[in-house]
């Protein structure tokens, strides 16, 4: 009996965790905070505060909770700082350089090292900006990305819950699907039933069949055997007789003959002295042939015995036995394929008894109302996000807005300055430059702060929510913290699951899921459901079984071989019997032809050549009539003899095996016919309870392979665990990981105006026109080497105006 696999059903890809190229930046985001923040999740306080066994404003609370966030208040207080003073050196700063201080008075002192401080402010500013552009397009492409969750968190959402319906939906299918099944072993039961004659009665037949069909075909092989020796006895008696018959003339012939030739000799005299005739006699002896009427009798009368009708009624009557089964067991099959319909309704009345079904219609009807939920916050979550949107792309603008003038700068400067012409008479060009250094020097002032602001928020809420969540949901700590018993409950699985083991949480859950185990063993609804109770097998076939055991078959008595067959096929052994002929003697004679005449008619006709004229007559006479005589043997007695020969070594040949068979087959019908007898009742015992037995199997096989199933098979929880890891890509690697790398890129980008601010105040004085110079004195004294001149004296500073 062939039974299908249960067809598993087909669920939605799942998402694929991508970083969109900012996995290193993220990497770098996680470092970071395991240094601010390295300590384990808190469960315990989590879990005292949810149950409410601390109070919010005691001290000691407080205390806790300022040692786990101890890294973060310290980054906090650092950007409260760095809010708080780089406006106010941003004001100082103003206020010094509209007082001429800061650089703020434009005189720029030359030495020998001013290109090389201008090259290396140059490419300080230039490093600066660079990291900044990174930074700043990293800020843009995190603010990117978490527009993109939100697009792809409700697409994941709906496909999630989707393959939780598809997965609860499966069960019940599975279950039915196993139940439908049944009518499998039903169809094969059936099957049986109505071919009993086929499958039980052939069984009898052949185990009844086997020794009778061995003894069958012994005898039909003796008949065959006694038949060929028949006609070969018909043969050799029919030979014996002519070739006596032939010995008669022949001898007569010869003796007549002898006395002629004898008188002729006489007459002869002295010259046919040397010619004898004693020996012209007949050298077999065909008398020695025996008469084999009365073997043949006994063989005639086996063939006429008809053992051949009796072969043939024995195995009619054998062949009769599955339609004499069929016959004798149609109102035993006729109740027990109306207990079958009764079994298919005890199968599918089992549905009813797995309460789980309706556990799983609840959760089912739970996540329809969830995605109806979700579906109308959608509009508003896309709404605000662009909002968001909106915000982080005009953050990266000003950071971008920095860039620019300090590409701007940079490039102005460069471009416009002549390191030969005095700083007084510098180029529009490069005064320009240094103008866009000081624009991005004055918005890193106005901005920074702002930048910081909104950096240190998003850096508490992101950071918390990794070190909260993230975290510990892939360390597997979250899962147990919400599997404490006790932390929420109205969330009890136990409890809405219908299940009687308290031992299933949220984690075990997880585990088994993420094994896409069955939910059998997941939920262990082997403590809730008797799997065993349910499906035994003699709840079902106990009717049938008793009704099949009141099969009561008769196949009646089967003659192999009468009782005057069986003594007729006994006579052949008997010791006047053919089978005990001995034709050795025959064959010896056969072999003995006598002298050749034609030699005796020669010497006649050498003789006649010197004789009288009357006795030449005579010899030549005698002569020809010896070889006429010589030619008439040739022809008579070789075909008769080649006859007898050939039936003679057939039945040497034929007579030791039909000894053999008539002993073999007397003794084969002995025992067929005493296990017939002694076993007939026996077999169809055996047969009809191994019948019995098979046709239960169908049952057992089946119930056997619904507990695989139940156990191994049907709900494999794999998509509950998926709907997990969608929940943690979403929450945790598209929204919190977008959100850190966001904070990171943008303080990134704000830390590093610290620098840009500095050094491009010291750059701009080598772009911008000065309004005071160096004044040279020609003094022989005093020459110092410049950039501009070979040779010059010692500079005495003088303002011009």
């Amino acid at each position: 009996m062939s039974l299908p696999t249960i067809t598993p059903p087909a669920y939605q890809p799942q998402p694929t965790n991508s970083s969109g190229g900012l996995q290193g930046l993220i990497n770098m985001v996680h470092s970071f905070l395991g240094l601010v923040q390295p300590n384990t999740f808190p469960g315990d306080t989590i879990t005292r505060l949810i149950k409410r066994e601390v109070d919010i404003q005691d001290t000691a609370f407080h205390k806790e909770v300022l040692t786990y966030e101890a890294g973060f208040l310290v980054c906090a207080a650092i950007g409260l700082l760095f809010i708080f003073l780089v406006p106010l050196v941003g004001l100082c700063f103003c206020c010094c350089r509209c007082c001429g201080r800061c650089g703020g008075f434009l005189y720029q002192k030359q030495t020998k090292h001013t290109d090389c401080k201008r090259q290396a402010f140059f490419a300080s500013v230039l490093v600066v900006t660079i990291i900044l552009l990174a930074g700043d397009i990293c800020a843009y492409l995190s603010n990117q990305r978490i527009t993109q969750s939100v697009d792809r968190s409700f697409s994941i959402f709906n496909s999630s819950m989707s393959n939780v319906e598809t997965y609860l939906e499966s069960i019940p299918q599975e279950i039915d699907e196993m139940l439908e099944t049944s009518s499998v072993p039903l169809n094969e039961a059936n099957s049986s039933l109505l071919n009993i004659g086929a499958t039980l009665g052939e069984k009898i037949m052949v185990q009844l069949g086997g020794a009778a069909e061995k003894a069958l075909n012994t005898a039909e092989q003796l008949i065959g055997e006694t038949v060929t020796a028949k006609q070969e006895l018909e043969n050799v008696n029919k030979s014996g007789h002519r070739l006596q018959e032939l010995q008669k003339e022949l001898s007569k012939n010869l003796t007549t003959l002898r006395d002629e030739i004898s008188a002729s000799l006489k007459k002869c005299g002295k010259p046919c002295q040397s010619v004898s005739v004693e020996n012209l006699t007949m050298g077999a002896n065909f008398s020695m042939v025996p008469d084999v009427t009365h073997p043949l009798n006994l063989l005639t009368d086996v063939i006429s015995s008809d053992t051949n009708a009796t072969i043939a009624e024995a195995r009619k009557t054998l062949r009769e036995i599955p339609e004499k089964v069929n016959e004798q067991t149609k109102r035993v099959m006729s109740d027990a394929q109306s207990q079958l319909h009764d079994v298919k309704q005890r199968i599918d009345d089992i549905r009813g008894n797995l309460s789980v079904l309706d556990a799983l219609k609840n959760l089912s009807r739970f996540t329809e109302d969830l995605v109806k939920k979700a579906s109308t916050f959608e509009p508003d979550v896309v709404t605000y996000d662009s909002y968001r949107w909106i915000v982080g792309v005009v953050l990266c603008c000003l950071v971008l807005l920095i860039v620019v003038l300090n590409v701007l700068g940079l490039l102005c400067g460069a471009l416009g300055l002549d390191p030969q012409e005095i700083p007084t008479s510098r180029s529009c060009l490069s005064n320009s430059g240094g103008l866009f250094l000081m624009a991005s020097v004055g918005f890193s002032f106005i901005f920074a702060w702002l930048l910081m602001l909104l950096v240190l928020l998003t850096f508490l809420i992101g950071g918390n929510a990794y070190t909260l969540v993230c975290r510990p949901w892939a360390s597997g700590h979250l899962l147990e913290f919400l599997s404490t018993p006790g932390l929420f409950p109205e969330f009890n699985l136990t409890r809405l699951l219908q299940l009687k083991n308290s031992d299933v949480t949220l984690s075990s859950l997880y585990r088994n899921c993420e094994n896409n185990a069955p939910l059998w063993s997941t939920l262990h609804l082997d403590d809730t459901v008797s799997l065993d109770e349910i499906l035994n097998i003699s709840k079902y076939t106990s009717d049938i079984d008793a009704t099949l055991k009141k099969i009561n078959i008769s196949v009646g008595s089967t003659v192999l071989l009468s009782e005057e067959q069986k003594s007729v096929i006994q006579s052949l052994s008997k010791m006047d019997g053919p089978t005990h002929m001995d034709f050795d003697i025959i064959m010896e004679q056969l072999n003995k032809m006598g002298q050749d005449l034609s030699a005796l008619a020669k010497q006649l006709d050498s003789l006649a050549e010197g004789a009288t004229d009357g006795n030449r007559t005579e010899l030549r006479h005698q002569a020809d009539e010896l070889k006429r005589i010589q030619n008439w043997v040739n022809d008579t007695f070789p075909p008769e003899i080649q006859i007898l020969s050939t039936s003679i070594q057939s039945l040497q040949n034929s007579m030791p095996l039909i000894l053999e068979l008539t002993n073999s087959t007397l003794l084969q019908v002995e025992k067929a016919q005493a296990f017939m007898k002694e076993k007939t009742e026996e077999v169809v015992h055996n047969e009809s309870s191994t019948f019995v037995r098979s046709v239960l199997g169908f049952f057992e096989s089946y119930l056997d392979w619904v507990k695989n199933n139940v156990k191994k098979v049907v709900g494999r929880c794999g998509p509950v665990a998926w709907v997990v890891d969608n929940v943690n890509t979403v929450f945790c690697s598209y929204f919190v990981d977008s959100l850190n790398a966001f904070w990171f890129s943008l303080g990134w980008c704000t830390i590093f105006l610290l620098p840009s601010i500095i050094l491009a105040v010291r750059l701009a004085k080598f772009y911008r026109r000065m309004h005071a110079d160096d004044f040279y004195e020609d003094d022989a004294t005093e020459t110092m080497e410049l950039s501009r001149q070979s040779m010059f004296k010692m500079p005495r500073a003088e303002l011009r105006k």
